[in-house]
């Protein structure tokens, strides 16, 4: 016979209809909005603006169609609940979520269904809400929003003609602190101009020049400007593609078609103008260090000398120099060649008609003359993207030497100019003085093409003979007439050489930067539109305020023009392009020259645009004057008192939101946009705050069983059936009867073994999965989803649950006795731990210490109320549905969103005893429970009258005792 379930056991389907009760009732109550003191919203009144306040953010989700996975909402909890607990400790808190809804996935379905990307992509947005709300996730329903509402973009426009419509002043006073550099309006450069305070390019009067010749001198200024520069062309999708888009074989990410190098006009960001603020201001923040150095590394900072390297005939008759950054000036006597990037115009101007006498065969691959041999070779170069080109790969070092020849300024040398694939032309100056000795993969050039090696640093005795050394060391072969180095350290050894390339004129003191201007357009239709237009000049304007937004029109085709994916010299046609009603436009921008016609931007903005600023729009959403109004801004993200505790010696505060959540995989460019965007918002005064994100938490990811077939296939996980050892080995797998391999990896559809929070939810309710899913280890790691064990989180409520209610009759059965001192003791030690637990986000040891004093109530005969009132409020952040039932059930008309936690009594956190070591002989002997506050000669007493330690002994005569009272005893005999 099977066993009876009691009629109010808490089970799946009741947790399922008291989710669904108490969800309702904070969605009819609002129970999670917080106040605001200015803007739209405003509650100046609300006391909790006086208590202090947190805003609390989870990374912008996509909405995909297929909805969440049980990995998703990893992070989404975690906010949760220190959003919940930090309700109850009177915190003015926003937490919030919002959806990432422009970009290609929508798109794609769009052109393989005709369904307008609008109706898929609310769709997947209706699925997560639905999702979201079912696990019971706290946000403030009226301040979300998605990137395609076009009150929301209204205001990404407005922000890109702030960017449009300024300029970087290199010169100009720091907004806050000391230094100089920031963002200024675009007219106080055309009043600088108009007055000669600042020169045109060629010494004309400003008043002189034509309105074209104008715009383009402020487009070298703007921070958002039009200019042909390499990009990813890829034909087969006809569409420019950012670096992140291109995978390392040169292949487009999505669709495998080939990607090609070419100069085409696009948008660009000037970002580069920040790259130092960018990179200082990394110390100001609480960030994980990984991610700070993946940043600084993306950036790319580096201090050096520029050098030209002369004398190099050109195709005309003259000569011309050779221009190339090093951070390493000292090892310019190693230098044995020269390389220049495919793309580096130069090439145009040294490549002679004819191999120089004597050529290398090896140096010509293959060509019969030097234009071929480069020609051929910039061809094969254009398919590569850029992460291939930099992989390090010693087998495949490719190049050809030009036929030209430059002069080392220091030894009058004449080295070979090669050009090769392995140099970037988004790097320095696109050309590198190769030195072999002292970097690997010159000397692996050097070692395919036999060209010399020579060392500058002393190698350590033990480095291979056959690499380079990258090392510390004295300069070795380094002299020259008024230049000696030999002897001198690395750092010497630079400035000596810097002062002497500076002295003779051939060097400059420099600072490089690995980051490039940002490309920001796309030939696709599911995008912001830009607010620009161009008159019949070719001058870009920016549509005014009133205008916006400028919103996307209907198109009868989603897809951009592709071509055949080896066309590599065509050229973007977008789709906006064949809206010719929304492009070709009448209008009166306010400029006093009435209405003329124009053209519309055709490219839509990237989908980086919407994510860039939404923490600022979730602060004021139904501002319509503003993107957020400047008091509420600086009340949630304003610089606080105090700079992080990370941070350096007399840092001040950035400001930026409290808790930012998300995957490691944003660690670069969405942080980085973000941060930019923000700076120049601050600098032209629109924000007090100096950074987006004061404080930043990487989860990590849940991890599930993939099974492969013997192909290495994944089939479907839920299909699998496992088959136990029968000598306890491990066990063996099958689908559909055929062997299967185990192994963990990524939760997704592509390996097939998703599981939903859906099906969690169905089988044992959302407050089981919220606490399976939280109490799996430490928020930043990544960590195995084993559905088996969810069970373990059930029967921890379900034991709450029978704390409280009698499964046989649903009453309270909860006693209004006083707690034993064991029981009170436990509850404050449980209360002191679990507050600190959740104040640092360790929820997994938060949940364990409940276990801990809920395992200890059940074991009591009757369960007192001042016991169990208290866990129910500890609990409420984890399983909010069934903390917010148990406590109506236990007389508590109101919600305990905001019931003020429970505080420890510090007199009841005094252990009465303690557990001593004693050990002899260095070993662990025994273990004693004494007071507390036993002194040193009591616990030595003690320890020596251990029969444990007297048996050890056995006589011999004890040399010294050690006492460290009241925690360990150590007899030396």
């Amino acid at each position: 016979m099977s066993e009876r379930t009691p009629e109010h056991r808490y089970t799946a389907e009741l947790a399922g209809q008291i989710e669904a009760r108490w969800q309702d009732r904070w969605e009819s109550e609002d129970t999670f909005a917080s106040a605001n003191p200015a803007g739209p919203w405003a509650a100046p009144d609300d006391p909790r603006l006086k208590k202090g306040h947190t805003i609390v953010m989870d990374m912008f989700p996509y909405p995909s169609g297929a909805g969440m996975h049980v990995g998703h909402p990893l992070g989404y909890l975690a906010t949760d609940v220190y959003s919940r607990f930090l309700r109850t400790t009177g915190q003015n808190v926003l937490y919030t979520m919002g959806f990432d809804a422009f970009g290609l996935p929508a798109e794609h379905y769009a052109v393989q269904t005709g369904q307008h990307p609008r109706v898929t992509t609310e769709a997947a947005m209706a699925t997560y809400r639905r999702q979201m709300r079912m696990i019971g996730l706290s946000h403030e329903q009226r301040r979300g929003f998605a990137t395609i509402d076009p009150d929301y973009y209204r205001w990404t426009q407005w922000i890109f003609t702030q960017i449009f419509e300024s300029w970087y002043d290199e010169s100009a006073p720091a907004r806050r602190g000391s230094g100089t550099g920031r963002a200024r309006p675009i007219r106080d450069l055309v009043t600088q101009f108009e007055g000669g305070e600042r020169s045109t390019p060629d010494g004309r009067a400003w008043a002189e020049l034509t309105a074209r010749e104008r715009s383009d001198i402020l487009d070298q200024h703007r921070l958002a400007y039009v200019s042909a520069a390499p990009v990813n062309w890829c034909p087969g999708l006809g569409t420019v593609l950012s670096n992140e888009e291109v995978t390392v074989d040169g292949k487009s990410e999505r669709g495998d078609f080939p990607v090609f190098k070419r100069n085409l006009s696009q948008w660009k960001m000037r970002i580069t103008a920040y790259a130092d603020r960018l990179v200082d201001d990394l110390d100001r923040l609480d960030w994980p260090e990984k991610v700070r150095l993946m940043q600084r590394n993306w950036i790319g900072r580096s201090f050096g000398s520029d050098v030209t390297f002369g004398s190099i005939p050109t195709v005309d008759g003259g000569t011309t120099g050779l221009e190339i950054f090093t951070t390493r000036p000292d090892t310019i006597f190693g230098a044995t060649f020269m390389v220049v990037a495919p793309e580096h115009p130069v090439l145009a101007q040294i490549v002679p008609p004819a191999w120089p006498e004597g050529t290398h065969p090896a140096w010509t691959g293959g060509a019969a003359d030097p234009r071929t041999a480069v020609s051929t070779y910039q061809r094969e170069a254009s398919s590569k993207s850029d992460l291939e080109r930099e992989r390090h790969d010693a087998k495949h070092k490719t190049g050809v030497f030009t036929g030209a020849w430059a002069t080392n300024p220091v030894t009058g040398t004449a080295l070979p100019v090669f050009v090769a694939d392995y140099v970037l032309m988004g790097y320095g100056t696109g050309a590198i003085m190769a030195v072999p000795g002292q970097d690997q993969r010159d000397w692996d050039f050097a070692k395919a093409y036999e060209l010399p090696i020579i060392r500058t640093v002393q190698p350590t005795p033990e480095h291979p003979q056959d690499e380079a050394f990258t090392g510390e060391g004295p300069a070795i072969n380094s002299v020259t007439d008024g230049l000696s180095l030999d002897g001198m350290g690395v750092a010497e050894a630079k400035e000596a050489t810097i002062a002497w390339l500076e002295e003779q004129g051939v060097g400059t003191r420099q600072v490089t930067y690995r980051l490039r201007d940002w490309l920001f357009s796309r030939q696709r239709y599911w995008g912001e539109p830009f607010p620009i237009v161009w008159d019949a000049d070719g001058i870009a304007h920016s549509v005014p305020d009133a205008m916006l937004p400028v919103k996307l029109p209907e198109v009868p085709d989603y897809s951009p023009r592709t071509f055949d994916p080896q066309d590599a010299q065509s050229s973007p046609e977008a789709p906006l392009a064949r809206a010719g009603e929304w492009v070709e436009v009448d209008l009166d921008l306010g400029e006093g020259l009435g209405v003329q016609r124009y053209r519309r931007e055709t490219n839509t903005m990237p989908n980086w645009a919407g994510s860039c600023w939404y923490h600022l729009r979730y602060l004021d959403p139904a501002n319509t004057e503003a993107p957020v109004d400047p008091a509420v801004e600086s009340y949630w993200i304003g610089p606080r008192p105090a700079p992080v505790a990370s941070a350096p010696p007399g840092a001040t505060d950035p400001g930026g939101v409290d808790l930012y959540v998300g995957g490691v995989e944003h660690a670069v460019l969405h942080l980085l946009y973000a941060r930019f965007w923000h700076k120049v918002l601050f600098d032209l005064g629109y924000v007090s705050s100096e950074e987006p994100f004061r404080r930043l938490i990487n989860q990590g990811m849940i991890e599930a069983y993939v099974y492969r077939d013997q192909r290495g296939f994944p089939v479907p996980a839920a299909e699998i059936e496992e088959h136990p050892s029968t000598d306890g080995g491990a066990s063996t797998y099958t689908w559909k009867g055929e062997p299967v391999t185990q192994e963990y990896g990524k939760m997704g559809k592509s390996l097939k073994n998703v599981v939903t929070p859906d099906e969690m939810c169905e089988q044992y309710g959302a407050d089981t999965f919220r606490v399976y899913e939280m109490s799996m280890g430490p928020l930043e790691q990544y960590r195995p989803w084993e559905t088996r064990a969810v069970v373990g989180s059930q029967r921890f409520l379900q034991r709450l649950w029978r704390n409280v209610i009698d499964e046989e009759t649903g009453e309270v059965a909860v006693v209004d006795d006083a707690m034993a001192e064991a029981t009170d003791k436990a509850l404050h030690k449980t209360i002191e731990g679990v507050r600190a637990d959740f104040a640092a986000l360790r929820t997994n040891t938060a949940i364990a210490k409940m276990i801990e004093l809920n395992n200890h109530l059940t074991k009591l005969d009757v369960v007192p109320r001042a016991a169990v009132e208290p866990l129910v409020q500890m609990v409420a952040p984890v399983a909010p549905h069934l903390a917010e039932e148990l406590w109506s059930r236990l007389g508590h008309a109101d919600s305990l969103a905001y019931e003020p936690f429970p505080v420890a009594d510090p007199a009841k956190l005094v252990e009465d005893t303690v557990t001593a070591i004693v050990q002899v002989k260095g070993k662990v002997r025994d273990r004693l429970e004494v007071p507390a506050d036993i002194d040193a000669a009591s616990l030595e007493a003690l320890a020596l009258a251990s029969p444990k330690v007297v048996a050890i002994i056995d006589g011999a005569p004890v040399r010294k005792v050690i006492v460290r009272a009241p925690g360990l005893v150590n007899v030396v005999v």
